[in-house]
């Protein structure tokens, strides 16, 4: 396994410096966000892609920092029922699946997407249970009519491009939210190019059990986001998981930290044996969203934590047995 991080907690300074920095650290990899929700301020595609030297610049400053390009995230909504909104994501989408083919990448990394309840909405809209049944229609309308033709489509593109690992973070707020609707759509796009970026963070508030999710998620784990998350027992027993109060907000029901300051080094160790065990042998990015202490503070400590636990080396031949 190689241990990275997502670069776009370092946005305030250089890719270069930031580059040099992660190196510095002891950090093997790097993502680098490239348009969407994590922005443009390391690597704007659509520029990179029509100016050379920039290209070169950006290619060099990567290969010169010893750091393996893991990763291109673009997380976005290219399904949000503002066409204009749309088009802005799905164009980062597409520019990003461009510049992973120039760089020889071959796995994207973003969201799955929710369109509106209905072609005349203007707002996504996220379903979270089955009744009145105008929920079960709008779920209809959202992945038969919008989600699985736009991710049909955008697997062929991707894969003519040589990109053939599409990892969805599965994300509350959006159709893909859980490993179940992870393989759904996986399912329906057919072929395994569609996968999941694993974040534990998103799953824990939900109830879900990391370790069982990776075991069910076996062959089909294209990255994995090692963020953490605090569960208040106070207040999730008193609002339980449902809670969008601002995440600033202390009564929260949870809350982002960074890995160690929700769950200890056991379950961490847990779910990274788990993921070897599933035939994830691959990159653990950090993501920094924790309110609590500054991102270079939290990106060390992620840092510091996770070389304890991720097992770097292949596994060597069972001497005792």
């Amino acid at each position: 396994m190689k241990l990275s991080v997502l670069a776009v907690l370092l946005s305030d300074r250089p890719l270069y410096q930031a580059l040099h920095f992660l190196k510095e650290q002891g950090v093997q990899a790097v993502e680098i966000g490239c348009g969407g929700y994590p922005g443009k301020e390391h690597c704007d595609p659509a520029a990179l892609l029509n100016d050379v030297p920039r290209f070169n610049l950006f290619r060099d400053n990567i290969s010169n920092s010893g750091l393996e390009l893991a990763a291109l995230s673009v997380h976005g909504n290219a399904v949000h029922p503002e066409k204009a909104v749309a088009k802005t994501f799905h164009d980062d989408f597409v520019n990003a699946v461009l510049l992973a083919e120039k760089m020889g990448v071959d796995r994207i990394v973003t969201f799955s997407g929710c369109p509106g309840g209905s072609a005349e909405d203007k707002t996504p809209n996220w379903v979270t249970c089955a009744w009145p049944d105008d929920y079960l229609k709008v779920l209809d309308y959202q992945w038969n009519d919008v989600l699985i033709p736009y991710w049909k489509k955008m697997a062929s593109f991707a894969q003519e491009h040589g990109v053939t690992r599409i990892a969805l973070e599965m994300h509350p707020g959006f159709c893909v939210y859980n490993p179940e609707t992870l393989l759904k759509l996986r399912e329906a796009v057919g072929g395994d190019i569609i996968g999941a970026n694993f974040d534990p963070s998103h799953l824990y508030w939900q109830g879900i059990e990391p370790v069982e999710a990776i075991r069910y998620l076996k062959g089909a784990i294209h990255f994995f986001h090692a963020k953490d998350t605090h569960l208040d027992k106070h207040n999730l027993s008193i609002n339980g998981v449902l809670d969008t109060k601002h995440y600033s907000d202390p009564m929260r029901s949870w809350v982002f930290r960074t890995v160690g300051y929700g769950h200890d080094s056991l379950q961490w160790k847990e779910m990274i044996s788990a993921l070897r065990l599933a035939g994830y042998d691959d990159v653990i990015s950090i993501e920094h969203e924790d309110a609590l202490m500054s991102s270079e503070e939290g990106l060390v400590k992620a840092i510091n934590f996770l070389k304890d636990i991720i097992m770097f080396d292949k596994p060597g031949e069972m001497f005792w047995a």
